[in-house]
């Protein structure tokens, strides 16, 4: 299982925090998630959104080892 973390707008559209989710890669944690909620799926692909693997910022699939934490990151803005 990977405890997913959604941030900012993503975790108000998905009405959720923090869950754990079975998921053998990012990928297929996004198809999953997107499965669940079209809204959600969309906001998680969509430009901007960062993903963090063990608090580190990823690009691309990775394997989701047991107890691994993945956290979709909104686009930042700045000024």
């Amino acid at each position: 299982m990977a405890k997913v973390l959604l941030f900012g707008p993503l975790r108000d559209l998905a009405g959720w925090r923090e869950r754990e989710v079975e998921a053998a890669s990012i990928a297929a944690l996004k198809a999953q998630l997107a499965g669940e909620d079209d809204r959600l799926g969309a906001a998680l692909s969509g430009p901007g959104v960062q993903v963090a693997l063990d608090q580190a910022i990823v690009l691309g699939d990775r394997p989701l080892a047991a107890g691994a934490e993945v956290a979709f990151l909104p686009p930042m803005s700045g000024g």
